[in-house]
């Protein structure tokens, strides 16, 4: 009987032709649908301030951004985290800092968010799996 892997050769060469991420001692692509949402709207300096924090924070970490939309009410992401990081990992770093670094960047804002919850808890997330055509 047949393997529907084909042999290994073939699966290494389908491999080496697709573009994956590597780690030392990985092969991976790993891409996340993540929804979350701001206890207050994002509008003005903050809106145009976030796009570009995420995308620092996401580096820090070894992800990648590859298509983000912020909304008034929410933000979408689509992110690569690797499989050495967990999902929850990665979005509750994003959240945490990026309040921190919005904080520190916006202070003069109506609102002080000192002491308060930038981002509302949780988070909605899919995996996202591509089909080659």
């Amino acid at each position: 009987m047949k393997s529907p892997w084909g042999t290994a050769k073939n699966l290494k060469e389908t491999m080496m032709e697709a573009e994956f991420n590597h780690l030392n001692h990985a092969t991976w692509e790993c891409k996340y649908h993540v929804v979350f949402t701001p206890k207050y709207r994002l509008f003005g300096k903050i809106k145009r301030h976030l796009g570009q924090v995420f995308h620092d924070l996401a580096r820090r970490k070894e992800c990648r951004i590859e298509e983000g939309h912020l909304m008034p009410d929410h933000v979408h992401m689509l992110i690569s985290i690797p499989p050495k990081y967990s999902v929850a990992q990665i979005i509750g770093y994003m959240k945490g800092k990026s309040s921190i670094m919005d904080r520190a960047e916006c202070r003069t804002q109506v609102r002080n968010f000192l002491g308060h919850k930038f981002w509302a808890r949780g988070y909605f997330v899919t995996t996202l799996v591509e089909t080659k055509k």
